[in-house]
């Protein structure tokens, strides 16, 4: 049977001197490939990509332009606001 684990409680372990020293150290080391081998590699992983098609694009863009012109629209109104009431605040010492 084993042994249950106390919640909120960790093994107490000497941290290394520096963090990416125990990453680089545990990692197992990759075997390097031939450079054939890599652009085969390289090449299956380019034949997975989907591309969007020329609608998806254009749409996507038109929805990226309204959320630029929204969210400029936005903070226009808020730099505004927010210039009105400081104007005022600081007229009131005046």
């Amino acid at each position: 049977m084993a042994k249950a684990k106390t919640p909120g409680r960790r093994p107490q372990t000497a941290q290394p001197a520096i963090a990416g020293a125990a990453v680089a150290a545990d990692a197992p080391k990759k075997p390097r490939v031939s450079v054939p081998q890599f652009i085969n590699q390289v090449n299956a992983e380019r034949r997975k990509i989907v591309w969007p098609s020329r609608k998806e694009t254009w749409i996507t863009s038109v929805m990226v332009f309204i959320m630029v012109a929204l969210a400029s629209a936005f903070f226009f109104l808020v730099d505004t606001m927010l210039a009105f009431a400081s104007r005022n605040i600081l007229a009131i010492g005046q």
